[in-house]
């Protein structure tokens, strides 16, 4: 009950980040100030954590996923919502089981079955219904898919990186970890400190984005990957709910992207059951 329960409250946060980034980017075109602005608080947030409980050991391999996500993923990320906005962007996020699953069986050898292909199929369909919306907003751009797949490739990834090491530390000191190594390389990108304008619009963000890290280490910690995986990417629907209900007359939200986000969420779920 426990590891639902984080797996959920992490996907609840990730879903209300996307919905405060969206938020905070109005007026603002700095997307690399944007990602630096939101990564240090959650930074922060995740340091805190891991002084009350901290485990330096075979830390390294955290360190070297961070510069995938959330360093390279929260850049692409925030591209993203700038461009397509955040409920389109949550839901095509909502594809990594897929990336993962096609990363492990490409270069961990994990078996082929139909239930994944099933999961699969699901997913792709539900992004075929994302891309193909006749009456999207403006704002939506073909680049802006491309960095939200981008950036679920990342998320992907890094998953898979960190479960091939088999590295063990605590999940506070793991996620401290990883958002310090993705601090850096939004520091890096951005190539300037942001602004108290800037910091402030986006700490909100900031916290919901490190106290969604913090619990998705925890549940990973406590829980199976079939298991966290799929409620975890009940993240797409967090992010379209919370849209409507904050954001609706700035995304444009109609049926298909309700229905793509509801394949991609099943689909996620067959894939986190099955693999």
């Amino acid at each position: 009950m426990t590891v639902v329960l984080l797996a959920l409250i992490s996907a609840a946060l990730f879903g209300g980040m996307t919905v405060a980034v969206r938020l905070g980017l109005r007026g603002l075109d700095d997307a690399g100030a944007v990602a630096l602005a939101t990564v240090i608080p959650a930074t922060v947030v995740a340091l805190v954590a891991a002084t009350v409980r901290h485990d330096v050991h075979h830390i390294w391999p955290f360190l070297l996923a961070g510069l995938l996500a959330p360093g390279g993923s929260q850049i692409l990320f925030t591209l993203g919502v700038r461009e397509i906005g955040a409920s389109r962007t949550s839901v095509a996020v909502g594809a990594a089981p897929l990336v993962a699953v096609l990363i492990a069986i490409t270069f961990l050898g994990e078996p082929v079955r139909a239930p994944l292909m099933i999961g699969a199929l699901a997913i792709v369909a539900g992004g075929v219904l994302l891309a193909a919306e006749r009456d999207r907003p403006g704002h939506l751009r073909a680049r802006g898919l491309l960095f939200a797949a981008g950036a679920a490739t990342l998320f992907a990834t890094r998953d898979n990186v960190v479960r091939s090491l088999h590295a063990s530390a605590s999940p506070e000191t793991a996620a401290a970890a990883t958002l310090v190594a993705g601090t850096l390389l939004a520091a890096a990108w951005a190539r300037r400190a942001p602004t108290r304008v800037e910091l402030r619009r986006f700490a909100p963000a900031g916290l919901l984005f490190g106290l969604s890290y913090v619990c998705l280490f925890e549940a990973y910690w406590r829980g199976r990957v079939t298991v966290v995986s799929p409620l975890v990417a009940t993240e797409s629907l967090w992010g379209v709910a919370l849209s409507v209900l904050l954001i609706r007359h700035t995304e444009g939200i109609g049926r298909k992207l309700a229905v793509g986000a509801l394949l991609i969420v099943a689909g996620s779920a067959v894939i986190g059951a099955y693999r």
